[in-house]
């Protein structure tokens, strides 16, 4: 039984149990890329899901990623397999992804300078209009919305449960999930808002990243969320 897990850094693990984001981070596992650090991967709620459930994990979750790649390295993993179990945790809405020279990049507000490679000008007057525009909450969210909705569509087959790593969706027409989105519109039942409202600390105060007894406690909720909601179906 496979537990297929996509989303960003919560859902790699960042962080838990060291300060590393990325394996790359670590001299000791650089060939790995911009892939979890295994140490942080090992606590993470995507393992402890998957060992809560006695399947076996793979995990595409990557830092800093937007809903785009989430949705194009989900649909790539498709092509040549078909998990038991797909879980989603959504990063935030106003991330995007670019295709420069054949290689995909994430961006944000805050721009991951050290990833990126020698920026074209197109794309950096791209990036200034983007931060300028960035405020308008409603559009992005409604532009998620759809993306996820689509998602969904053809996750019909697979069974599938979302859910928001930080805030609710904010927008005028809500979409019907049933039972395989969590609390898509809520922002107190993100993971991030949930945690801090059971009484978890993120790993220090410059970090959103939380540590192993918050990951276990996410990974128990997910459990109980999915046999109620899906794996008992």
């Amino acid at each position: 039984m496979i537990l297929y897990v996509n989303g960003d850094s919560h859902s790699a693990g960042a962080e838990a149990v060291n300060n590393h984001c990325f394996a790359q981070d670590d001299p000791a596992y650089s060939s790995l890329g911009r892939q979890p650090h295994p140490d942080n991967l090992k606590v993470s709620y995507s393992q402890i899901l998957a060992n809560n459930l006695g399947y076996e994990l793979v995990c595409d979750a990557e830092s800093g990623s937007s809903n785009d790649r989430i949705i194009r390295t989900t649909l790539e993993y498709l092509k040549h397999n078909t998990p038991d179990l797909i879980v989603i945790g959504w990063a935030t809405w106003e991330r995007e992804e670019v295709l420069i020279d054949g290689n995909y990049y994430q961006f944000s507000a805050g721009w991951i300078t050290d990833c990126w490679p020698p920026i074209p000008t197109n794309v950096t007057e791209q990036y200034k209009q983007w931060v300028t525009d960035r405020d308008d909450t409603q559009t992005y969210c409604e532009s998620a919305q759809k993306q996820i909705w689509g998602l969904h569509q053809q996750l019909r087959d697979i069974p599938h449960l979302f859910f928001n790593t930080y805030r609710g969706l904010t927008v005028k027409d809500q979409f019907d999930f049933d039972t395989s989105y969590l609390n898509p519109y809520e922002f107190n039942f993100s993971y991030s808002l949930w945690l801090k409202n059971q009484g978890y600390q993120t790993v220090n105060q410059n970090s959103f990243h939380f540590g192993p007894d918050a990951h276990q406690a996410w990974a128990n909720h997910l459990t109980n969320m999915l046999k109620d909601r899906i794996i008992a179906k």
